[in-house]
């Protein structure tokens, strides 16, 4: 089969690899009808890659129909179409049982002290191959797969439960954003875009949208989103206090992560950790301060006096400065962390079933190309060419 992998920095390829077969008795072979491109990828494609083998295949937004499943698989069949989660979990331990299923016990990676495996995701995660890929083994396939409906309406419409949807979702749930009330979202990718469409259907009174792209904030805006462009201010905390009565709105959305643009300190630390050999640079990216932490620094000093802010950009530096004077003297609630991607499902998937579409999924991915063009993809979504901002590829 055809599947995209990766050869380096800046070096993805779609090459012919061996299909995947089943493994375990709760495994399933999906034919992926779509894949998405997602932000999390250009940090391996960047600033991650000394942790990934050369040829591992990479994505973990995939859907598709089902082609064959284990002997302990019931809950999905030959023929059905599926989305399937980002994170790998069994339903079954104390971390699943408690709706934690980024933390699932049964695939947490101990080597290296992390939580659920992830599909395409780093040797830090399980190194699973991943869905940007004719064909995907799914592990655990007895509970992560979600199966929709045949309906249709095209893949888009469901793709984005796979982790866009739900990611955002928690992120909205962990930002504690009282009826009425106001937030702030840092960065209108696309789990920012859908970040500000769920508060918006929530109840939030106030949404307000940062980011620097043109397109983005164009797309934010078209749903009801107030919009700062950043590179047009000089003090955005002080924008948006003005915007929120003086004081900052209740709750703040950090939907950037490690690889802020305007960030000159932490650029140059990762681009030092990619100078190195891999062994070493895995231990500078671990132990060291290589976030670019200026959008983490803002959204502290937006928010409120004892608001919440939620984390949802991946982080991955040991030593980054935190201003903990601040945090804990305004008094912030902090959360964060991977989705529970099952957890969301059910709150989800009715927004998706009519015919309104609630949070505008269909309005959400700009560019679908075929496989092949990956390469192409990744490098016009990294440097934000041609408007992209979702990357869905058709293999």
């Amino acid at each position: 089969m055809k599947a995209l992998t990766f050869h380096g920095k800046r070096d993805v390829r779609v090459d012919n690899v061996p299909d995947p077969s089943i493994e375990e008795p709760t495994d399933a072979i999906v034919r992926v009808t779509s894949t998405a491109i997602c932000g999390s990828d250009l940090h391996l494609y960047e600033v991650l890659g000394p942790f990934i083998g050369e040829g591992d295949i990479l994505g973990h937004e995939p859907m598709g129909t089902v082609q064959e499943v284990g002997s302990e698989v019931k809950q999905i069949k030959a023929g059905d179409r599926v989305v399937i989660p980002f994170n790998i979990s069994c339903g079954d331990c104390f971390m699943c049982g408690q709706g934690l299923y980024a933390q699932c016990e049964t695939t947490q990676v101990h080597e290296h002290d992390k939580g659920a495996s992830l599909f395409g995701y780093t040797k830090l995660y399980g190194a699973v191959p991943g869905g940007q890929a004719q064909y995907l083994r799914v592990p655990q396939a007895h509970f992560g797969p979600i199966k929709v409906p045949e309906n249709g309406k095209p893949d888009e419409h469901y793709l984005f439960l796979s982790d866009v949807l739900p990611t955002a979702w928690q992120a909205v749930e962990y930002a504690a954003i009282p009826d009425g009330g106001s937030v702030a979202v840092y960065g209108l990718g696309p789990i920012g875009q859908m970040c500000t469409r769920i508060a918006r259907h929530q109840g939030a009174e106030i949404v307000i949208g940062v980011d620097r792209v043109t397109e983005r904030l164009e797309m934010a805006a078209r749903h009801d989103v107030q919009t700062i462009n950043a590179d047009d201010h000089d003090d955005v905390p002080a924008m948006i206090r003005e915007m929120t009565g003086g004081r900052g709105p209740d709750s703040v959305i950090d939907a950037v992560g490690m690889e802020a643009h305007g960030a000159p300190l932490g650029k140059l630390a990762q681009t030092a950790a990619g100078l190195l050999p891999d062994v070493i640079a895995e231990k500078a990216i671990e132990k060291f301060g290589v976030d670019r932490m200026e959008v983490l620094h803002e959204c502290i000093d937006t928010v409120r006096r004892g608001g919440t802010l939620s984390i949802s950009g991946v982080y991955g530096g040991m030593l980054d400065p935190m201003p903990m004077m601040q945090l804990f003297d305004k008094g912030i609630q902090v959360r964060m962390g991977q989705a529970h991607v099952k957890r969301w499902i059910d709150d989800i998937l009715p927004l998706l079933q009519g015919d309104e579409d609630p949070l505008g999924v269909d309005d959400l991915a700009t560019h679908r190309l075929p496989l092949d063009r990956a390469p192409d993809a990744y490098e016009m979504f990294q440097k934000k060419e041609d408007g992209a901002i979702k990357v869905v590829l058709e293999p």
